[in-house]
């Protein structure tokens, strides 16, 4: 009887210079699926209403805490830059690779898609189960790229928290969705006609 031998796939991890525009696009898709997945998976298990988190109990002031937090992190971030050396918030090119050839309508897709499936995990289904300080120690280590140094790591960190603080004072998810968002729209924006100018 002859023998089937199962071959698994082998999963490496890519060093930064190893990767396409292409396969750092279908990984960004694949997890931020897995993402979307497990996030609405926990919150069920939970035994929560998805779309509950998305209700508003105030109108739009989402929208202030929101703007607000993106404001705050922002200014941060200027200041930061302008003090410390560029290779300290060098995440290894992967931003560059990610947005300076993508056309604006996917800079807000991709966007969109990271902040609405990551704040559902995060901020929605984990935040609910151990609070914003251990949920925005396992967003910092899910950013592997920013561990380098300990000025991402701590700013990640921090704008983790942020999040969660205007989660749990604006009622909505929402306000971080909308937050992230702006946050990661403005920056691949700022990558993607920086190369221009």
């Amino acid at each position: 009887m002859k023998k089937f031998k199962i071959r698994l796939p082998k999963i490496k991890q890519a060093a930064p210079e190893q990767l396409t525009e292409r396969l750092l696009l279908v990984n960004l898709y694949i997890t931020q699926g897995l993402t979307l997945f497990i996030g609405l998976l926990w919150i069920l298990f939970q035994k929560r209403n998805p779309f509950g988190l998305f209700l508003t109990h105030n109108g739009a002031n989402f929208l202030l805490w929101g703007l607000g937090l993106a404001a705050v992190m922002f200014l941060i971030d200027f200041v930061v830059s302008k003090v410390t050396p560029d290779e300290v918030m060098d995440d290894g090119g992967i931003n560059n690779l990610l947005f300076q050839n993508r056309p604006i309508w996917h800079i807000f897709l991709i966007a969109a898609m990271v902040a609405v499936c990551e704040e559902l995990l995060f901020r929605g289904a984990i935040q609910q189960s151990f609070g914003p300080y251990w949920t925005s120690i396992l967003f910092t280590a899910i950013h592997v790229r920013y561990l380098k140094h300990w000025i991402p790591t701590g700013w990640v960190f921090l704008s983790s928290y942020g999040l969660g603080y205007i989660y749990i004072h604006s009622g909505t998810l929402l306000a971080p969705i909308f937050c992230h968002f702006v946050i990661d729209f403005v920056s691949g924006l700022v990558i993607r006609f920086r190369r221009e100018a």
